[in-house]
This record gives C-alpha cells, structure tokens and sequence, in this order.
C-alpha cells in the first residue's frame, strides 16, 4: 500500500457503491478509504462461521472473498478497463448463468497400450506395454489433480466476472489497490506486467493531450527520487518513465490528464482538493497545480478534476 508524507494512494478517491444479488434480494456494498465494506452485514465474521458450519454464505460475503483474493493479482490490470471509454459490461446475470457452468469434465485415460493397428481382423502392428502402467491409485490422484484444477479455474471466472459487475467505479478502485500493491518494490516477475499496464492506459492518455497514436507511447519503470521523465522524439513518439505508483496514484484517481497537464504525481492527496505535479508538454518541467473535483461522473463513480 503505498503511503507517505502525501498521503495513500487512494487519498483522491471518494468512496462509490453498487447493489450486488445477495440471498432473495439486493444489498449495497461500499469502497472506502481503500476497503471494501458491506454495511448490510455488519458481523460478517460470524456469518463466515455459520456458513462453514454447513449454513448459507452471503452473497455479499462471497464477494468480499473475491475481492481480497485479487487485491494484489496482477492479470486485474490486464483485464480491467484503462480508461472511462474503455467498458467492460459485465452483469449479474452473466455471474449467475457462469455459477450454473459446472467445472470443466474429466476425460478418460487409455492406459497400459500404444502403437499402430494393422489391417481388417489383423493384430496390432506394433504392441507395447507400458514398463510401468499406472495403477488405480495414480490414475484416481489425476483425476481428483485435473478436477481440483477445473474448479479452481472456474472459481477464477466467477471472481472476475463478479468484480467486474460492480463496475466502472469499483474496477478502477481494484486496479489502483493492485497497483498499490506492488508499487515500492516491483520485482522481476511484476516489472513487464506493470508496464503493460501503464503503457496501455497512458497511451490513451497521450492521445488526448498530444493528438498522437496509441502506438506512439513507450513506457519505463522509474526508480528512485523523482517523478520519473518524459520525451517527445523526431518521429513523434512519446517516451515516458514513470514509477509503477503512478497507476494508483494518478490514474487510478482519475488525475491523468487534469487542465491540459499530464499529472505524473500527487504532492498533496485529498478528495476533493488536491494539489498534484504536472506536465503541460513533453520534456517540459513539471509545475504545481492546484485541483478540485467536480463530481463523481454519474453511475461510473470516477472522479474528474479541474485546476
């Protein structure tokens, strides 16, 4: 979680809602202040021990499982929206009709025999045993192996299917805690992911601020002191390092591009003031600029901001 002298990542974010299927009706759920809640359930701790003793889970419950479970899962940014105009229309139904898809089948093993078949009524051409066939035991533990890995595949989908139905508002607010989470030291294995992510949603960003396309912008990972840099080549590319905080901190706030400035950070956080650090051109010096919020963009709970 990324947090310093000018606040936590998600210090300029105001808190959405959305209504989520939970027993025979509808309950609300709410992100704020970087958690998710469910204010219908406020002893959520002794329902999970109900339900683990054979009774119902909530449907809100099963959510906030989800949510945890991809809290720091880095394929969230690969397929969440990058940006507003970016929808991903997922509804309810779409989570209910995956609920009733059972796990993918197991198929059969034909052990113990290999080789070709000769002609009508003939033997086989070749005929070999296996030096070592599997025994009952073997083949019992692949299945149960294949099975266990089926569901965990369709449990995956469910999760994604139902965060991405709690929409725009709450798939921002996902990608910025994925983000959050490895942002002070991205190891290796994080590292392309994460310029994946910021190159896709920075280039739909340049496009409005520089008019240039999409495939113009390449991104660096930015270590150390500083906000990172940026450059506009002869040919027109946009070349920009930017620490992987960026992504919760300035994206995922909505703050990319505020007053015709591309914001590369945030120097002071708040909701609905703040002031971040911005670039009114490529290669320029970055300036101060103080911003405001003015709104929280409809049903999509994604703030915009003006100097």
């Amino acid at each position: 979680m990324t947090e310093g002298p000018n606040g936590r990542w998600f210090d300029c974010l105001p808190s959405c809602q959305a209504q989520v299927p939970c027993g025979s009706g509808w309950h609300t759920v709410r992100w704020e202040a970087g958690q998710l809640r469910l204010p219908e359930h406020p002893d959520q701790e002794a329902e999970l021990v109900l339900a683990a003793l054979g009774g119902e889970k909530a449907g809100c419950s099963s959510l906030a499982e989800a949510w945890d479970r991809h809290t720091s899962d880095l394929s969230v940014l690969a397929i969440g929206p990058r940006g507003p105009a970016d929808e991903i229309t997922v509804g309810w139904d779409d989570v209910a009709a995956a609920e009733r898809t059972p796990a993918g089948g197991f198929g059969g093993f034909l052990p113990g025999l290999s080789g070709g078949v000769g002609g009508h009524g003939s033997r086989p051409a070749a005929l070999r045993r296996l030096a070592s066939p599997p025994s009952v035991a073997g083949l019992r533990a692949r299945q149960q192996q294949v099975s266990a890995e089926a569901e965990q595949a369709r449990r995956r989908r469910l999760d994604m299917l139902s965060l991405l139905a709690l929409g725009y508002g709450f798939q921002l607010r996902l990608a910025g805690q994925v983000a959050a989470a490895h942002a002070e030291e991205p190891g290796a294995a994080a590292r392309p992911a994460l310029v994946a992510a910021i190159t896709g949603r920075l280039a739909l960003v340049a496009e409005q601020w520089l008019g240039i396309d999409p495939g113009q912008v390449t991104v660096a990972l930015h270590a150390g002191p500083g906000w990172g840099q940026s450059e506009l080549t002869g040919a027109g590319d946009l070349r920009v390092a930017l620490p992987a905080s960026w992504l919760a901190r300035v994206w995922a706030c909505g703050l990319a591009l505020t007053g015709g400035h591309l914001v590369v950070a945030v120097e002071r956080a708040g909701w609905p003031q703040a002031r971040v650090l911005a670039l009114p051109a490529p290669g320029a010096a970055p300036v101060p600029l103080d911003v405001h919020a003015r709104g929280a963009g409809g049903s999509a709970d994604a703030p915009h901001w003006d100097v």
